[in-house]
């Protein structure tokens, strides 16, 4: 199973990303070890995820995110899946 993942840093800012090991990629990037990007921003926390069989569509999915959604756009996301 592959993941798309968006999650939110400590600053308040939102993080997108990939992996086949979401508890895995989690404890990295607490770690500092699994991004530049979040390493200043510890911790993170997992707010969004969505599940794919393919690697090719999950990482066509993280680049959709990252670059064609607002932020508004994947808060949306995140509280869709959160529900009411």
């Amino acid at each position: 199973m592959e993941y798309v993942y968006i999650l939110t840093c400590a600053d308040g800012t939102l993080y997108t990303g990939w992996t086949n090991d979401l508890k895995k990629r989690l404890a990295a990037h607490n770690a500092g070890t699994g991004g530049k990007y979040t390493r200043s921003r510890l911790p993170v926390t997992l707010s969004y995820f969505e599940e794919y069989e393919d690697r090719t569509e999950a990482q066509k999915r993280e680049y959709f995110i990252k670059h064609h959604l607002t932020r508004e756009e994947k808060l949306a996301l995140i509280a869709e899946k959160r529900g009411p």
